[in-house]
């Protein structure tokens, strides 16, 4: 069955090259699943054979969806950034979720989602 997202673009902030974490799981998920996906860690690296971004700018072409695995601390730039690119949707995680970026989001009319993506979107 195919994920709605599937003919999406997506951006992963916070994608980490330790295979424990979350960023890490999350972006070798969707690459394994076909998604078109970018990586974002600003000390860049790769994953999966994938080159990770420094900042969201470096993004070649259009992002539709951003999805947060970042510390609270960050996330009101990593919005800033989603807001430059045109991004229409991102997904907080838990543990990546601030009310003041949240808001951020809404006020740039973005929609804004408290969840995690993976469960929602049934690829865990």
């Amino acid at each position: 069955m195919p994920n709605l997202y599937h003919n999406k673009t997506i951006a992963v902030f916070g994608v980490s090259q330790d295979p424990s974490k979350y960023g890490y799981k999350i972006f070798h998920t969707l690459v394994q699943k076909g998604f078109q996906v970018y990586g974002i860690n600003p000390k860049g690296g790769q994953v999966d054979g994938k080159a990770l971004y420094p900042a969201l700018a470096e993004v070649p072409g259009s992002v539709n969806v951003a999805i947060m695995v970042i510390p609270p601390a960050a996330l009101l730039g990593a919005v800033q950034q989603c807001k430059a690119k045109g991004v229409a949707e991102i997904w907080f995680q838990p543990g990546a979720q601030e009310d003041s970026a949240f808001v951020l989001a809404m006020a740039a009319g973005i929609k804004a989602v408290n969840a995690c993506f993976m469960a929602e979107n049934g690829l865990w």
